[in-house]
């Protein structure tokens, strides 16, 4: 009896000597480097987004964070290794709706879970996609696009590197009679270059990559996926402006850690992100990306994932859209 009371006092001691050892772990976090993992190639929306916030989301944390490009196969390279990661706080996914999202609605399959394998963080904003084509594309207008793409059916083709500019396009094909044929890319930045170069006819990207090739005069944006005019893009039609009707697209990004990573952590992670998206020359820095900045709670991005899968399931059956 002596020996059992012994030997369960030493057990609840170790207990309680384990809980405080993480306790105190996680109130000295952070104490080393973050990485921040990406599903994109470097230069892409999603990177230049998460390089403005963690930037200065390493001054607040004082300590490095690191951005780790894994592009390919829709981000699900990426996702996986992020799943599959310790859920300490130290390897974190900034992600846009693709992964989380859309890539549920569209694969049968996936080596992880959108709801059971993340721990949502907080959202940062949100963003429409911008339908672009090269500056001397005979498409002046969508009108004119989709005129050429009737007429020119083997010519007629859009760059797309994940599922939300892939679920895009395809709706748009869906609304307009049009069958633009899918080339994948690696980035979104990947697809306007090559809109540019007229390697293909027109790309939806996301504002980010669209910036600067607008800007120079390499593409020409003909319409934005908003419900309205966006500020940063006065000049640019909505698309159901432009006769495409039902194709109100709103994207977002948002920080998610591997699920099981400790309470104190994920709002030790939240009170920053919050923080640095406030700061104004934050704010005018994703809004000349095209991203209206507003940082949610862990709760509020868990219903907008869960809403967003049911919402682009429903569009990917409807439009029969299968990844595999």
């Amino acid at each position: 009896m002596k020996r059992r009371t012994a030997l369960a006092a030493s057990l609840a001691i170790a207990l309680t000597a384990a809980g405080l050892g993480a306790a105190q772990a996680q109130s000295g976090y952070p104490d080393k480097p973050i990485r921040v993992i990406i599903g994109y190639a470097p230069g892409g929306g999603t990177d230049l987004i998460a390089r403005v916030l963690t930037q200065r989301m390493s001054e607040g944390l004082k300590q490095p964070i690191i951005i780790e490009n894994k592009p390919g196969a829709q981000s699900i390279i990426a996702a996986q290794f992020v799943a599959k990661s310790a859920p300490d706080g130290y390897t974190l996914f900034f992600a846009p709706t693709g992964p989380i999202s859309m890539n549920p609605a569209i694969h049968s399959k996936l080596p992880y879970s959108s709801t059971k394998d993340f721990a949502p963080i907080a959202m940062i904003g949100s963003f429409p996609l911008i339908l672009t084509v090269a500056q001397n594309s005979p498409a002046k207008n969508v009108k004119q696009l989709v005129e050429f793409a009737k007429a020119n059916p083997a010519k007629a083709n859009y760059g797309a590197s994940a599922a939300p500019f892939q679920l895009a396009a395809e709706l748009f094909n869906q609304k307009t009679g049009t069958a633009f044929q899918y080339i994948g890319y690696k980035g979104s930045n990947e697809s306007v270059n090559a809109v540019a170069s007229g390697d293909i006819t027109m790309t939806l990207a996301d504002p980010p990559v669209v910036v600067g090739p607008a800007k120079s005069g390499r593409v020409r944006p003909l319409a934005i996926t908003a419900a309205s005019r966006h500020p940063s893009w006065p000049d640019v039609p909505t698309l159901v402006e432009s006769g495409v009707p039902d194709m109100d697209i709103a994207l977002w990004a948002g920080f998610l850690a591997p699920a099981g990573t400790p309470q104190p952590i994920i709002q030790r992670l939240q009170e920053e992100i919050a923080r640095v998206v406030k700061l104004p020359d934050v704010q005018e820095r994703l809004a000349g990306l095209g991203v209206d900045a507003a940082a949610s709670t862990p709760e509020e991005f868990s219903r907008v994932i869960s809403r967003d899968i049911a919402k682009w399931t429903a569009v990917a059956k409807t439009a029969n859209i299968k990844a595999d």
